[in-house]
């Protein structure tokens, strides 16, 4: 498990966030008390699953996998911590009421809190690309 720290710009309107790229092993311990899926996001960037996890002592893990195109193993597996995992999860449930409060029939789609979670994850992506696990 390796971490590093990811900056967002000004205007995303969140703080620098610590985040662990975990590899194979460190998915297994994570997840060895078992896992609970809570939502996934499909972007241009590849497929989200979003979830937490249990080690065997009970520890709980907040935890993303991303799968890229039609790849049954995921590209990358990352950890948060829980305030970061509760933004997001604000974002994606916050867009679930926007999309009901908006005019389906628009032509254009409005930038809402599911783009600005993409783009966080494009971040998060990008900045942990290069690191070996």
């Amino acid at each position: 498990m390796k971490s590093f720290v990811v900056s967002f710009h000004q205007e995303d309107r969140v703080d620098a966030m610590q985040i662990q790229k975990l590899n194979q092993e460190d998915f297994g311990k994570a997840t060895e008390g078992g896992t609970r899926h809570l939502f996934d996001l499909d972007t241009n960037m590849g497929f989200f699953v979003f979830f937490d996890a249990e080690d065997k002592d009970g520890v709980v893990s907040y935890l993303v996998l991303q799968y890229e195109e039609e790849s049954e193993d995921p590209s990358g597996c990352y950890s948060f911590r829980l305030e970061d995992y509760y933004e997001f999860t604000a974002l994606f449930l916050n867009d679930l009421e926007y999309n009901e409060e908006t005019n389906e029939e628009e032509e254009e789609e409005e930038y809402g809190p599911i783009h600005h979670l993409a783009h966080l994850l494009f971040h998060i992506v990008e900045e942990g690309k290069d690191i070996e696990v």
